[in-house]
């Protein structure tokens, strides 16, 4: 089974344009399966996960690509750093566009070699999980996300009579494409083999990690914080590492697809406003896994269910904008004083403040903290609640409740 990505559009647009297109994120996200399923006429396959074929890559790049013609696919190319160099030379003598497709799950690796060698001549397209829109193959969903009341409208919603074992349940499973179409598919059993397969191959590859029990302690600590402001000297006294540990570990869950930061907004004159980021992971059923949550019901009257809920949302929505290749900015703000607006969407001069409410009536006292921007002198756009509101309606002049069952 096969569901159509959101993504494909902007992948199309790519590929017209430059002669390279890499695609990254983490495992079993649908990288190869995408590629595969957008491959026509006599383009050609091959993955350096064959030990044969990353051999010939690695000891001589020449002969590999003599052997691979183009139009090719690549697959897991970080294997072959080598390659490189010899991908820009034959496209520096052959500029057509769509020559070839690159996949890849240690970005680390990958954006250092793309940025000494490909410059200019890569389109970088980064895949996530599925989004609402692909698992409920909705043209509405799959457009950019509005804050205008008009827009949401015209939203579908998710065809559910519980929105809240819904959204749950989705908390649970993830947005992986093999938890998502295979619904008996324990999340137990997949996700203890995602995190042995993770921990082997890609952190290792990626750094020396002494201590594969340690660095799981970590990221179980990670995934407890999620929806927090990251404080990197807490991670560390729990678990008994080094800050600069924890930074260096932090850069390989960020880079491999594992967690996203979300920044501050803050400006240089306003010194009451906090500058940390707050830490959220690309994919809530991992996290649900590393945390112990394996039940929906369990989750949602748990301690966690507020931030799950929370890191659930400002993924889904950040899919909906990279893969709509918005340029807009995600933020969020906390002042000392402890008044916080959960997700700020800059885009076009205009700030567009979210809240994200466990409830089923949001009320002006969810949207009071949205003064804060304009007490900062910034211009302000449409906002609104995302809850569990069983309709669309006005808050006030500028700000509606959103269904979560919206996104």
């Amino acid at each position: 089974m096969y569901i159509k990505r959101q993504i494909q559009e902007l992948f199309e647009d790519a590929d017209h344009y430059y002669p390279i297109v890499m695609v990254t994120g983490a495992r079993q996200v649908g990288k190869t399966t995408f590629l595969q399923t957008m491959r026509s006429g006599n383009r050609g396959y091959v993955t350096l996960d064959d030990p044969r074929e990353r051999e010939t890559a690695q000891s001589d790049p020449a002969l590999f690509l003599q052997r691979h013609p183009a139009p090719l696919i690549i697959d897991e190319i970080q294997y072959a750093p080598e390659l490189f160099p010899y991908l820009k030379m034959r496209v520096d003598v052959n500029k057509q566009p769509g020559q070839y497709w690159l996949t890849g799950s240690q970005q680390f690796h990958l954006m250092k070699n793309v940025t000494e060698s490909l410059a200019g001549r890569v389109a970088l397209i980064e895949l996530m999980g599925f989004t609402e829109a692909e698992i409920q193959e909705s043209a509405s969903k799959s457009k950019l996300f509005s804050t205008q009341l008009a827009e949401i409208n015209l939203r579908e919603s998710t065809p559910t009579k519980n929105p809240l074992e819904y959204i749950y349940k989705r908390i649970i499973r993830g947005s992986m494409p093999e938890m998502s179409i295979n619904p008996g598919l324990s999340p137990d059993l997949f996700f203890n083999s995602y995190i042995q397969t993770y921990l082997k191959r890609d952190v290792k590859a990626l750094t020396q990690v002494g201590n594969e029990t340690v660095f799981f302690k970590f990221l179980r600590s990670v995934a407890a914080r999620s929806a927090q402001i990251l404080n990197k000297a807490d991670i560390a006294k729990d678990i008994g590492i080094s800050p600069k540990t924890v930074d260096s570990w932090l850069s390989i869950l960020i880079t491999s697809g594992i967690v996203y930061l979300l920044e501050p907004f803050f400006t240089n004159i306003n010194k009451r406003l906090i500058k940390s980021p707050k830490i959220y992971m690309l994919d809530t059923g991992l996290c649900s896994h590393l945390c112990g949550w394996s039940d929906w019901k369990t989750l949602e009257k748990g301690a966690q269910n507020g931030a799950l809920l929370e890191n659930w949302i400002i993924i889904e929505l950040l899919k909906n904008y990279k893969y709509n290749g918005s340029s807009a900015q995600f933020y969020y703000l906390r002042t000392r004083d402890k008044s916080e607006i959960d997700l700020i969407i800059a885009q076009n001069g205009l700030l567009y403040p979210l809240e994200i409410k466990k409830s089923a009536n949001p009320t002006k006292n969810d949207i009071r903290n949205f003064i804060t921007l304009r007490n900062l002198g910034k211009k302000i756009g449409n906002g609104g609640v995302i809850s569990f509101s069983e309709k669309v309606y006005a808050i006030d002049d500028m700000n509606s409740a959103i269904p979560v069952t919206k996104l």
